[in-house]
């Protein structure tokens, strides 16, 4: 029996006006971990959507071979059923329903058209035991984290007795202890004959577990490389994703820090649901005119819960403590007063909160300042149309036209339309929430030039990130978050991953001014 188990030949997918796969050719071996990187739009997703059945056969061109059979999948029930599973970045995961009733969701253990419950809680406990994660096949989603989630459909393609698993950015909203479990039981898996196709945009994780790698640049497949002949430095991946060196991570920029803008005292926040959890506790953040202050903390540390509270209060209840701008007391009880005061807040789920993707480009760039294009509530449309124009050429969103719905832009540029509609609020404090979630190395760094640039303009930026290098590379003061709780704050000057970390995990709170 051939090593290949999956082949794809010559693999060729057009949209309207856009050739989004141009003769790709991939192949994994049994028991491969095979990494497929590149930018955003480079065809990565398109490329699995086509082999799961999702674009199904006669809509691309090209052959399909599985287990040295050709495939022409018309669903992805189809390519589920010989033992083929994607799981996508954003989960399919139903929150009210249990573990078990996810488990075997289109799958279901029955007998004669009746669910028997005894068979599905027995094997949903015997699948959560295999991927490690201790769960009561009972509990609701709801009640579970994103990273023991990430666990439940891993073990749902256990379920459907999985040969190729397909991850798509599987640890793009985990944290470093659940993305390292994840990572090691990709690796145990593969002891086991499974082969896994992990797509991602973190090249330390590709670097650890890939044995190889392939590179697509502008629907193409650049290169494969071997990981087990050839040391591959995160430097040399780069090179083949965006067709030249990357000798800067991280642009330059002049630092010319003023005065405070923007103050929070004894901010503390419930959760809006289990009304005696405080997620913030007697929080003080302050920001400088042209600074970009870091907030880092593990998931659950409660960064995206204050910056939401902080916004409008748009999360929690019973909100206390005050607000600052320029020395002067401000209301912020509201979005529209947050607004008003000057204050942007561009959310970690761009695709759930922070566009409208049936929209047009030029519809999501105006929504948060519709006044400033209308007279008498009525849109004026060619100054919509040149506000969207401006902001497309300034924040270089490439999209076909401004008249583009938001959802067929990449990963990259639907971040730069939030950023756009924001920016058009003409705000003074940007709170910035996982701007570079799940976005390319190339798109990161032109979110990173956009950040500099708002800095240089005397905007205050509060930037939330998982990323401890991007905490490092991009901001003038950090705070650590834990618990809800500051407990810890210095100038990244004198800031390292191994201090910040010290701060995550340590029980007593130390703050460095």
């Amino acid at each position: 029996m051939s090593d290949v188990i999956l082949e794809m030949r010559n693999i060729t997918k057009t949209f309207p006006g856009v050739k989004a796969l141009d003769n790709v050719s991939f192949s994994v071996t049994r028991g491969e971990i095979h990494a497929l990187v590149g930018e955003n739009g480079a065809g990565k997703s398109t490329l699995m959507k086509v082999l799961s059945g999702i674009y199904p056969y006669g809509t691309y061109h090209g052959e399909i071979y599985f287990q040295g059979e050709e495939c022409r999948f018309r669903d992805i029930t189809e390519s589920e059923k010989v033992g083929l599973v994607i799981i996508h970045q954003e989960l399919a995961l139903i929150p009210f329903l249990s573990v078990a009733e996810n488990m075997f969701l289109g799958n279901e253990r029955a007998k004669n058209g009746i669910i028997d419950w005894n068979e599905s809680i027995s094997k949903t406990a015997e699948l959560l035991e295999r991927v490690g994660l201790h769960e009561s096949p009972n509990t609701l989603i709801t009640n579970m984290g994103v990273g023991k989630q990430q666990l439940v459909e891993i073990a749902k393609a256990l379920a459907k007795e999985v040969k190729l698993l397909i991850l798509d950015e599987p640890t793009a909203s985990l944290n470093e202890n659940d993305s390292e479990k994840l990572l090691e039981l990709l690796l145990q898996f593969k002891e086991h004959g499974i082969s896994s196709i992990l797509i991602s945009h973190k090249l330390s994780e590709v670097n650890k577990v890939a044995d190889s790698i392939t590179i697509l640049r502008d629907g193409a497949t650049i290169e494969t490389l071997d990981c087990k002949k050839d040391k591959i430095t995160e430097d040399r991946i780069i090179r083949g994703m965006v067709g030249r060196d990357m000798t800067h991570r991280f642009p330059p920029r002049e630092k010319n820090i003023g005065e405070v803008i923007f103050e929070v005292r004894d901010w503390n926040v419930y959760h809006p649901i289990h009304e005696d959890r405080k997620v913030s506790t007697n929080v003080n953040i302050s920001v400088r005119k042209g600074e970009v202050v870091g907030l880092s903390g593990l998931m659950g540390a409660g960064r995206t819960e204050l910056a939401m509270s902080i916004f409008g209060h748009a999360y929690g209840t019973r909100i206390s403590g005050t607000a600052y701008r320029h020395g002067n007391e401000i209301d912020i009880s509201t979005i529209d007063k947050a607004i008003d005061n000057g204050i942007a807040y561009a959310t970690e789920d761009r695709k759930a909160y922070g566009l409208v993707l049936i929209q047009e480009v030029k519809n999501n760039i105006t929504l948060a300042n519709l006044e400033e294009i209308s007279s008498r509530q009525v849109i004026n449309e060619p100054q919509e149309m040149r506000v969207t124009s401006e902001y497309r050429d300034r924040l270089n969103i490439k999209c076909s036209s401004i008249q583009q719905l938001a959802l067929n832009l990449s990963g990259g540029n639907q971040q730069k339309v939030v950023l756009s509609k924001w920016l058009f609020a003409s705000p003074e404090i940007l709170i910035l929430d996982e701007p570079t979630r799940g976005i390319d190395v190339g798109a990161k760094f032109e979110i990173y030039t956009i950040i500099n640039r708002l800095a240089s303009e005397g905007k205050g930026i509060i930037l939330i990130s998982s990323e401890l290098p991007e905490i490092l590379g991009i901001c003038d003061r950090i705070y650590v978050m834990r618990d809800g709780k500051i407990v810890g704050e210095m100038p990244a000057s004198e800031a390292s991953q191994e201090k910040v970390m010290k701060y995550i995990m340590t029980q007593q709170e130390v703050v460095e001014q």
